[in-house]
């Protein structure tokens, strides 16, 4: 996208927004068309929660707003112009006060949708006096009065629509009874009972799913996995709009993307840097060690739990960092001076000046600078493309499937374990430039939770060395290499709060030194 499409972009975003209907006619719309859910998030870029969202009460904004709206008008038109004419309404002997026909023409109204009745709540077709009602008393209330405004059911008032030769009178009310009816009012839904049987909670999608390839494949386990790891994207996306429902944000799953975020060749890479650890101490303290290499469990699923940006990236310039925004930032890392002992928190990086960095390594650089450690000078910012964030964005999905994995660890479940572990780690993989994942398009994501993925790590090996383990060598986001009594400083096991042995070998004086 060039300047001038990214000036277009944000002009567009400028002046009134467009006018919607209101959640309700959304979901009629929606459904009179016989159109899911999945087809309008697809065909918005958002995800089919966010559907859920809209019809619901929540509003959209921005382009996607101006979109859904274009949506809307057009299933609109498309439903009245195959609309049926309505046939012309019975005429009613008046039972009330009969008037001339100049005083009530101008009181009734033909709808080109229905409109439900502020009388019985069911689809009426005229509007009097302002109020959706049945103009022929027998259709109304066939089923039984329906609730309005303010809860109550309608008393025996008969607030009648007669024929059109007669002006709509309302008899008398106590005033106890009397209640007030808008135009916008629409029946209010049942009110939720007692004991109702409790909703499926999103874990439960994982089970269902294991339980169903199982059977599939007649208990074959093999089988049973590798169908479950092939389908582990859609599912995992699955999973995540059903972990967002209710949730208080709107996702843009098809954002603008700067230029910083996008390849720059088919198979090359962004201008993203990632702070992968690649790090071997330099020198092993006197004498022959032995080293355990430890594996650091679930590192991308513990990464779930990180700043993402909600919305479109914005562009911004200067030092000051918003807490309350998360991103990308171009920034002049501090000099470290800890290398014989600690991994640089930027990772293997040679080449001075600045460089584009994600939301976690940036925080973690600025914590490193901060009194508690002290161990560097604050990072430099350049300049930043941030939108405004929460760390509890993806927490009820990553808690789902955390939940699983430690219940198939409890059972010895390893079917579920391959598919719990395939379903985080092509989430991430896939939400940036991938053609196995359409429904997220969010490289800038990715980064970040790669990223938090190795800020994690960073802060193990300083916890190790804080603790009194000699630090020999960190790898990417889940191997970490130590000397000393690791027990007394982390836990050992296959939780994702745990560590577990991956090898043990000889390292110092009477050795090679450490293998590569």
């Amino acid at each position: 996208m060039s300047d001038f499409d990214a000036i277009d972009s944000l002009l567009a975003s400028v002046g009134p927004e467009a006018a919607l209907p209101t959640p309700e006619q959304r979901l009629r719309l929606r459904e009179a068309a016989r159109l899911s859910k999945a087809q309008v998030a697809r065909a918005l870029g958002v995800s089919p929660s966010t559907v859920t969202g809209w019809e619901t009460g929540r509003d959209p904004s921005g382009e996607v707003r101006t979109r859904y709206a274009y949506l809307l008008e057009g299933v609109r038109e498309r439903l009245e112009e195959t609309e049926p004419e309505p046939e012309p309404e019975p005429v009613v002997e008046p039972e009330l006060e009969s008037v001339p026909v100049e005083d009530v023409e101008d009181d009734v109204e033909s709808l080109g949708s229905p409109e439900p009745c502020v009388l019985c709540g069911r689809p009426a077709r005229q509007r009097v006096a302002g109020f959706a009602q049945h103009l022929d008393p027998v259709e109304c209330g066939a089923e039984g009065p329906g609730e309005v405004a303010g809860g109550a059911a309608p008393a025996r008032t008969e607030k009648v629509a007669p024929a059109r030769t007669e002006k709509v009178v309302e008899a008398p009310q106590p005033a106890a009874t009397r209640t007030t009816a808008r135009p916008s009012d629409s029946p209010k839904p049942p009110t939720r009972r007692a004991f109702q049987p409790p909703r499926p909670e999103p874990s439960d999608l994982v089970t269902q799913a294991v339980r169903g390839a199982l059977a599939e494949h007649h208990g074959d386990i093999e089988a049973a996995t590798a169908a479950l790891v092939k389908r582990a994207i859609p599912d995992a996306m699955r999973l995540l709009d059903e972990s967002r429902k209710g949730a208080r944000y709107d996702i843009i799953a098809h954002p603008w993307i700067p230029d910083v975020l996008r390849k720059q060749t088919a198979k090359g890479a962004d201008q993203i840097w990632e702070a992968r650890p690649k790090w071997t101490r330099r020198e092993l303290p006197p004498g022959e060690h032995e080293v355990t290499a430890l594996d650091i469990n679930g590192a991308y699923l513990s990464a779930l739990k990180t700043h993402l940006p909600l919305g479109q990236l914005e562009h911004s310039t200067g030092f000051a960092h918003d807490r309350r925004r998360a991103g990308v930032h171009l920034i002049t890392p501090p000099v470290w001076e800890h290398e014989d002992v600690l991994p640089n928190p930027i990772g293997n990086r040679d080449e001075p000046g600045p460089l584009w960095v994600t939301e976690p390594t940036l925080r973690l650089l600025q914590r490193l600078s901060g009194p508690k450690y002290g161990l560097c000078e604050p990072p430099e910012i350049h300049e930043s493309f941030t939108s405004g964030a929460t760390e509890n964005l993806l927490e009820k999905f990553r808690i789902a499937l955390k939940d699983a994995r430690d219940a198939a660890l409890a059972d010895g479940d390893e079917v579920t374990l391959e598919y719990v572990k395939a379903m985080y780690s092509k989430f991430v993989s896939t939400m940036g430039e991938s053609n196995y994942n359409r429904e997220l398009y969010r490289p800038d994501w990715m980064h970040i939770i790669r990223s938090q993925a190795f800020a994690n790590l960073w802060m193990k090996a300083y916890k190790a060395h804080d603790e009194g383990l000699a630090v020999v060598r960190a790898m990417g986001t889940d191997e970490l290499h130590v000397i000393g009594d690791w027990r007394g400083v982390f836990a050992e096991g296959r939780g994702v709060t745990e560590v577990k042995v991956k090898d043990t070998y000889t390292a110092g004086a009477c050795a090679e030194g450490v293998e590569d």
